[in-house]
């Protein structure tokens, strides 16, 4: 899976949606600055492993990491927590990693996350289902709110076995509704519980309503057990000699307490609503577990590698504040679609993106494909990567064609679509010509040119040649459009049918709190 670093791999792979490390120069820097400018503990711990693991994609990682596990250490408060997640292959080194930073103290657990169903596709080995959770704390000062989950069927059909109706009457439940676990309306249901007390109390062995006391007396004083009589919470035995049992009704119960092994959370597959397209999607009810756990309304949490922005949706529905850091455009043009649909009137600030069209100039010069993906979310295109999402953002060839726009303009559920190209740079009337023929080889309604140089006639001339494209409905939308990124940056948009969507549009959740601004500019 990390490849020993020969020379040979072309950078032209590296992806925007999927984390690829290679020991170069930058990884080199960061090692040899971690040796000598970190703790003693943390700069042995780096040469042991550079010693150990080689100098390859494995060790790269695992230094990127580091120096950011040290950062993310300190400017923790003394009641946060960490959670990091990652999967088997570097899970046993990172967990080292995080002993010598955090001390092996503030180790809390290593949660194992089911994030699928077992399949056949593994021959030699089991199949390989679970991520993993390194859980650690700053200190005992630590906020943690036990969490808990739904009733297993087989707790609700062995233990919540009857009913009490609206009038106050209790029975057994049925077969046929145990076996179907419907339930009549107005109806609740219960379980009963123990009164017994563990030990002999001489002082609890009471006779109540005729009823005698259990061998070891009652759990409860005389005084509680009235007022449980009141409240309706006592179950009667029908018989004299019949042992009193308390009501516990299932809606007054939290569920099961949640463990370290976590299987009631799936993956998000293709048919879910909440998938959006972006490979490594979390599920949101996962990184709303972590919250609700390891922090309370009004704190601070920070994702540094936010990717599609689950963490941060998560907080934002749950009344946190928040910080999401990514290194690439694609990602942070993805966050900022997801919280405009989720929460209309959020309000957030975006740092490090271009605001300017001197800024988008800068960009072009210092990371070509930094520019290309943050020109294509102006137009709110797809990265080129077919419909695989593996292949998203590929940066390499692209036979003409950077990114798609998605739509659907008649009553069938073919999808057509919208071809984007950019360019930041020696634009000319060929290239508009090439556009047409890409265009036409991939059979796509419309083209889109973004250029960050201004259009010469001749390329404004080949593309009215081009002609137009008629919707089912009638309207004309030009075949070929050229967009300067200056036009695009004021609010110019692409002529086409409603888009689909870049990626698929969250749904709409209820606002808790806004985004305050966290740092001064």
């Amino acid at each position: 899976m990390f490849k020993n670093e020969s020379g040979k791999e072309a950078e032209s792979q590296i992806q925007a949606f999927e984390d690829t490390w290679h020991w170069d120069a930058v990884a080199a820097t960061t090692y040899h600055n971690l040796v000598n400018d970190s703790s003693p503990a943390v700069s042995k711990l780096i040469e042991a492993l550079r010693q150990i693991v080689g100098a390859n994609q494995m060790m790269a990682y695992l230094v990127m990491m580091t120096a950011r596990l040290v950062e993310l250490h300190r400017v923790l408060k003394p009641t946060g927590s960490l959670y990091l997640h990652c999967d088997p292959t570097a899970s046993h080194y990172l967990k080292i990693i995080l002993d010598t930073i955090f001390e092996p103290i503030n180790f809390c657990n290593h949660i194992v996350w089911q994030r699928s169903d077992t399949h056949n596709d593994a021959k030699k080995q089991f199949p390989a289902i679970s991520d993993h959770l390194l859980f650690y704390r700053k200190s005992d000062k630590q906020i943690f709110n036990k969490q808990h989950s739904a009733y297993p069927e087989d707790t609700l059909r062995e233990w919540y076995l009857y009913l009490e109706s609206p009038d106050g009457t209790t029975r057994r439940m049925t077969k046929q509704e145990i076996d179907s676990q419907q339930i009549p309306s107005g109806f609740r249901r219960f379980n009963t519980d123990n009164m017994t007390s563990p030990n002999p109390r001489p002082n609890l062995m009471y006779v109540y309503k005729g009823y005698p006391y259990p061998p070891k007396g009652w759990r409860y004083s005389l005084e509680t057990m009235k007022e449980l009589d009141e409240k309706g919470l006592l179950l009667f035995p029908s018989k004299p000699d019949g042992r009193i049992m308390r009501k516990r009704y299932l809606d007054e119960q939290q569920g099961v307490t949640v463990g370290d092994v976590w299987t009631d959370i799936s993956q998000l597959r293709a048919t879910m609503s909440e998938r959006l397209g972006y490979p490594t999607q979390k599920p949101l009810a996962l990184l709303e577990r972590i919250i609700l756990a390891s922090s309370n309304p009004g704190d601070i949490v920070l994702d540094p590698f936010c990717g599609c922005g689950t963490a941060i949706a998560a907080a934002e529905k749950l009344g946190r504040k928040w910080i999401g850091i990514d290194i690439t455009y694609l990602s942070i043009a993805l966050q900022k679609y997801r919280l405009a649909a989720m929460f209309p009137n959020i309000k957030f600030d975006v740092k490090g993106e271009p605001k300017d069209f001197a800024d988008a100039k800068q960009l072009a010069l210092n990371d070509r494909y930094q520019f290309q993906w943050w020109a294509l979310s102006l137009v709110r295109a797809r990265p080129l990567g077919g419909d695989g999402a593996s292949k998203e953002g590929k940066k390499g060839s692209d036979k003409g064609i950077d990114g798609i726009i998605t739509f659907f303009d008649d009553n069938s559920d073919k999808s057509k679509k919208v071809l984007v190209q950019v360019k930041s740079g020696n634009v000319k009337s060929g290239d508009i010509r090439d556009l047409v023929g890409a265009l036409q080889r991939e059979k796509m309604a419309i083209g889109v040119f973004v250029t960050l140089e201004e259009a010469s006639k001749p390329m404004k001339v080949e593309a009215l040649d081009a002609g137009y494209y008629t919707s089912p409905y009638g309207e004309n939308y030009p075949k070929i459009q050229i967009l300067t990124v200056e036009e695009l940056m004021k609010g110019v948009k692409v002529k086409m049918p409603p888009p689909y969507g870049t990626f698929k549009q969250a749904k709409v959740v209820p606002t808790q709190t806004f985004q305050p601004k966290l740092i001064d500019d």
